[in-house]
């Protein structure tokens, strides 16, 4: 049975935005990235809401002359996956590889995590507190990033207790911190 993880970027106070949408502080450098690009080379479907599909999306057609290596190489890990994205709103796939589901459904993505060949990931706080909701996530993996925002959107859900192992731990020259964790059964 696949993995389903839950990936992201996370202010020291626990945000993956700030009040205002904002995350231009979460840029990882290249050394952060390069270890991104292996944690996402095993995935092979990541689940996406409306906004964080938009946003990811660049990478499809992303022009990446004169891009350091690691943006290359996450370009080609982004196409080479199959995306599902969560969205009343969206008309339609600006992706390859992309298919519209217009509600979550706890149970078929327990059986999608049952059937699939690789492990998935799951992007984007308001998506993910349906899955942590649900007792679908399997592995968290934060990056913590050595600044304080404030306020926003929040990493985790407020209304759920978990019980967590770490697995492995990262410090960086820059100052992240890369935790993660396995959900205790």
């Amino acid at each position: 049975m696949a993995k389903l993880i839950y990936s992201g970027i996370m202010s020291l106070d626990g945000y993956t935005a700030d009040a205002k949408g904002n995350f231009d502080w979460s840029m990882p450098d290249e050394e952060v990235h390069g270890f991104v690009n292996e944690l996402e080379r095993p995935i092979g479907t990541y689940l996406f809401g409306r906004r964080m599909y938009q946003v990811m999306s660049v990478w499809e057609d992303m022009s990446l002359e004169g891009e350091p290596q690691v943006m290359r190489d996450y370009a080609e890990l982004w196409k080479s996956a199959d995306k599902i994205v969560y969205s009343t709103t969206l008309q339609g796939a600006t992706t390859s590889r992309t298919r519209i589901e217009r509600e979550f459904d706890a149970n078929a993505v327990r059986a999608l995590k049952e059937a699939a060949p690789r492990d998935m990931s799951i992007g984007g706080p308001v998506l993910a507190a349906h899955a942590i909701k649900a007792g679908l996530v399997d592995e968290f993996q934060l990056f913590l990033t050595p600044v304080v925002v404030g306020g926003g959107l929040r990493y985790l859900p407020d209304d759920v207790g978990l019980s967590l192992e770490l697995l492995e731990e990262r410090r960086f020259r820059n100052g992240v911190v890369y935790l993660r964790y396995a959900k205790r059964q």
